[in-house]
């Protein structure tokens, strides 16, 4: 079992690894979002006594780059269905919660590998830690985020075969989960709706922990954040891999 989880984890990783135009492309958009966000509403924020925005920016930034690339993993599911590859996967001698959790272990470790590299372009346009060393946690934050929307991706993949389908419904989902995740703006300061709403969204607790640990600023308290993140990603593992293991091909 711990063989065949491997080797999905290893398919995920050198797929990213040998795709140079997927490297590049993933990082346009978190990019534009950074430098259209942070310096056009970088002044308006200053003169707010809200501090540097950039800051502020950056691990929502590198939230938004980790939910687009693990949610949309499971994409690669519904490709593998259509070109045969799933059914090899699926006939051989392995239960499919190991290859449903290699899938899924595989694109988390893919997104956090891009988050890095993000954090590594907001970095180079002046973010700052307050703590280098709290780094290595905040790159374990983006595991979770990774493991808990990969698993969603995988989960939505596994009840649909068309791949524009697919497309549309993570579109509608993603969005409002980065848009009402306080990704861009500060949650203490929202209408009471809002901030009750943005607690429903998972999201909020993985940009909010990494705010935590690289520019110590909390809205929720790290370890709200850390055990809410335990469970949705449990939740989402437990229910990706029933449907999983329900794909008829």
């Amino acid at each position: 079992m711990m063989n065949a989880i491997y080797v999905m984890w290893l398919r995920e990783v050198k797929r990213f690894i040998r795709s140079k135009s997927r490297i590049v492309g993933s990082l346009a958009q978190p990019l534009l979002f950074l430098l259209a966000f942070g310096y056009g509403f970088g002044a308006v924020y200053a003169k707010a006594g809200q501090g540097n925005y950039i800051e502020f920016l950056g691990p929502g930034i590198i939230g938004m780059s980790i939910i687009f690339t693990s949610i949309f993993n499971g994409m690669q599911v519904i490709w593998d269905r259509q070109f045969g590859f799933l059914k090899e996967t699926l006939v051989a001698p392995v239960p499919r919660l190991a290859i449903m959790f290699g899938r899924t272990l595989g694109g988390a470790t893919v997104a956090s590998l891009q988050g890095v590299i993000v954090l590594i372009a907001v970095i180079a346009v002046g973010f700052r830690p307050d703590s280098w060393l709290l780094v290595i946690p905040a790159i374990c934050i983006m595991l979770s985020v990774g493991l808990l929307f990969s698993a969603l991706g995988i989960m939505v993949a596994s009840l649909l075969r068309d791949m524009q389908g697919f497309q549309l419904i993570m579109n509608f989902l993603v969005m409002p989960l980065f848009f009402l995740s306080g990704a861009l703006f500060p949650l203490d300061n929202v209408p009471p709706v809002f901030l009750w709403i943005a607690r429903f969204d998972p999201l909020s607790y993985g940009v909010d922990a990494m705010r935590y640990l690289l520019i110590d600023t909390t809205v929720f308290g790290l370890a709200l954040d850390v055990g809410v993140l335990a469970a949705f990603t449990a939740l989402f593992l437990g229910l990706g891999s029933y449907f999983f293991s329900r794909i008829q091909i």
